[in-house]
C-alpha cells in the first residue's frame, strides 16, 4: 500500500484568524501547534499519531517560514530528548509518538525532563493506541504521566476541544514549569470536523537565539543535591501552580446543573461513548431520571429531591421520561401519572 501524502491539506495550515478549518484530527493539531508558536517539533512514527510525522513533512514550507524546526527522530527517546531544549530557554516545544510502548522507550528521557522541570511549554503528544482498533498490547498512559508528576490531557475527541488541549497544555506547561502529555486516543486521531482558526505565530524565541544566547544553571542538572531540590520544587511550588491554572481556566469541563446528589466523572476521551450510553440505555431511567430526554450532556446528574425522586420513580418505569422536576417525553405512557405524583413545577 502507498504511503499517504497530506501535501494537497497541508495549505489548510495558512489559514488565517476567523476562517473556518475543516478537516481530520491531526491536521488540527498541527495547526494548533502553528497558532500556539511552537519553536520546535520532533517525532517518531507509530499508529496512531503516524500522520502527524508525516503532516509535519509535508509541511515543510510553512514551517520554514515561521522558524519552526522539525525533527523526524531515530526513536522515541530521541523524540523525547529534544524537549531538553526548553529546559533553560523559553523555547516551546512538542515531540510526539505512540503510546504505551513508545513512552517507554521514551521513558528515561521524560523522567529527566519532568525532574528538570521546564522554562519554555513542553507538550509531549502520545497516540494512545488503547482500546477498539489497538495494534498493542491494553496498556495506558497514565501510569508514566503519574510516575514522574506530568500533567496530562484527555481532550474529547472533537476538534474545538483538541485544538484547546494544545493551545492550554503549553501555557499549562510554562505556568507550573512542567512538562504536559496530551493523550489522543484513536478516535480523536482520526475524527473529522471543524474549529475557527487563528493566525498563525511566530515563535518569540528560537533555536537560533538560543544558541547565541547560551544559559547554563546546573540545578537543574538530575544530579544529587540537585535532584532533591527538584522534588521539593514539584509538591510545594509546580503541582500547586497547575491547580490554581486547572482552576481559574477551567480546564476540567463540567456538563448539566451545577448543584445536586450525583455527579458522574469521565475522561475527555471517553466522553462521547458514555454520554451515548446513558442517554440511550434503558437502565438510565431506573439510574438517571433526572436527564432531559433530548440531553447528551450529562456528566454532572442531579437530584433536587430524594423524596419527589422516590414518588415519581414509583409512578414513572418508562425509560428516558425525563426529569422529575418534571418534564416527559410526549409518548410517555406515564406522563399524567409523572405529574400528578410530583409536586414539582415542569421545567423548560
Amino acid at each position: 500500500m502507498a504511503e499517504r501524502s497530506f501535501k494537497s491539506e497541508v495549505a489548510k495550515l495558512r489559514l488565517g484568524d476567523g476562517q473556518e478549518f475543516r478537516g481530520e484530527g491531526i491536521l488540527a493539531v498541527t495547526k494548533a501547534l502553528l497558532q500556539s508558536g511552537v519553536s520546535y517539533v520532533s517525532g517518531y512514527q507509530g499508529a496512531p499519531i503516524s500522520h502527524l510525522v508525516d503532516v509535519l513533512a509535508d509541511a515543510d514550507d510553512v514551517l520554514r517560514e515561521l522558524g519552526i524546526r522539525f525533527e523526524a527522530s531515530a526513536n522515541e527517546a530521541a523524540a523525547a530528548a529534544a524537549l531538553a531544549a526548553s529546559i533553560n530557554y523559553p523555547l516551546r516545544g512538542a515531540a510526539t509518538f505512540k503510546s504505551t510502548v513508545g513512552t517507554n522507550v521514551a521513558s528515561d528521557a521524560l523522567a529527566n525532563l519532568a525532574s528538570s522541570g521546564v522554562t519554555g511549554g513542553a507538550l509531549i503528544i502520545v497516540g494512545e493506541d488503547y482500546g477498539e482498533g489497538s495494534s498493542i498490547m491494553q496498556e495506558r498512559s497514565h501510569a508514566f504521566a503519574m510516575k514522574s508528576q506530568i500533567w496530562l490531557m484527555d481532550p474529547r475527541p472533537n476538534l474545538p476541544s483538541i485544538v484547546h488541549a494544545v493551545e492550554k497544555g503549553f501555557e499549562l506547561s510554562e505556568a507550573s514549569n512542567t512538562p504536559v502529555m496530551l493523550e489522543l486516543r484513536i478516535r480523536a486521531c482520526h475524527v473529522y470536523g471543524s474549529f475557527t482558526a487563528r493566525d498563525n505565530a511566530r515563535p518569540p524565541f528560537s533555536l537560533k537565539d538560543a544558541l547565541e544566547n547560551p544559559v547554563r544553571d546546573t540545578n537543574r542538572i538530575v544530579l544529587p543535591p540537585a535532584s532533591f531540590l527538584h522534588e521539593k520544587e514539584k509538591h510545594e511550588r509546580r503541582m500547586p501552580a497547575a491547580v490554581e491554572f486547572i482552576k481559574s481556566r477551567k480546564l476540567n469541563e463540567s456538563f448539566g446543573p451545577t448543584t445536586g446528589d450525583v455527579g458522574v466523572v469521565v475522561l475527555g476521551g471517553m466522553w462521547n461513548t458514555t454520554a451515548s450510553t446513558i442517554s440511550t440505555s434503558p437502565a438510565s431511567a431506573r439510574i438517571t431520571c433526572s436527564m432531559s430526554p433530548s440531553s447528551s450532556a450529562f456528566t454532572t446528574i442531579r437530584s433536587r429531591s430524594k423524596r419527589r425522586r422516590s414518588s415519581c420513580k414509583a409512578a414513572c418505569t418508562t425509560p428516558r421520561c425525563g426529569r422529575w422536576k418534571f418534564l416527559a417525553l410526549p409518548t410517555c405512557s406515564a406522563k399524567a401519572a409523572c405529574r400528578s405524583t410530583c409536586s414539582m413545577s415542569p421545567t423548560r
